[in-house]
């Protein structure tokens, strides 16, 4: 019923600047508007952890370490999540998935892949 694919991933020297989108495809009967979106990341051989969310409200919610330097904002009549990033680092790098919310019952987007160089 929902199918997220995610863009915008590449490969940026550190201090630059990423923009990531997420369209959410959703089947009608169901409200976009209502679903928050997560944004979470892995690296190969780790666990995936939590970057970002906004709800249906607009709240938001971040992990430490990107808080200050990331940021995340949805646009409902395109339903598109995105999630700038800006100064990022080499310990941002991973591959990116936005999801549904709760993670525990989430459907995932395929991930885009973000490499910050030194």
């Amino acid at each position: 019923q929902v199918q997220l694919a995610e863009s915008g991933g590449g490969l940026v020297r550190t201090g630059e600047s990423l923009r990531l989108s997420c369209v959410v495809s959703i089947s009608s009967g169901l409200d976009f508007k209502r679903r928050a979106v997560g944004w979470s990341r892995q690296t190969p051989g780790d666990e995936r952890t939590f970057v970002a969310s906004i709800g249906s409200f607009g709240d938001t919610l971040y992990a430490d370490s990107v808080k200050g330097r990331f940021t995340v904002s949805r646009d409902n009549d395109k339903k598109t999540a995105y999630l700038q990033m800006n100064n990022l680092t080499p310990e941002d790098t991973g591959t990116y998935y936005c999801h549904t919310m709760p993670i525990s019952e989430a459907t995932w987007g395929q991930g885009t892949r973000v490499t910050v160089s030194t």
